[in-house]
């Protein structure tokens, strides 16, 4: 049995392009105050998407969500 229980199929998680876009930053090592000033939006906006991304991948913290989407092949993560 799976460790991740829930009602998402990692074939049906889709993120959006912006919530991508915030992912790949996050994964650079980029706090939300620090994506919020690249993007040009407030930090609660960029807190806003992180929770979008966290219930899609049904994930509770940034390094859980940037395991499964590396894992699910919604990003690269380089070396």
């Amino acid at each position: 049995m799976s460790h991740l229980n829930g009602n998402a199929s990692d074939d049906n998680i889709r993120l959006t392009r912006r919530e991508l876009e915030i992912l790949a930053l996050i994964v650079e090592g980029h706090s939300s105050k620090h994506v919020a000033d690249l993007l040009f939006v407030s930090k609660r906006t960029v807190d806003f998407h992180l929770d979008n991304i966290y219930q899609k991948l049904e994930v509770n913290n940034r390094m859980q969500a940037l395991q499964r989407a590396a894992r699910l092949g919604l990003l690269t993560v380089s070396s």
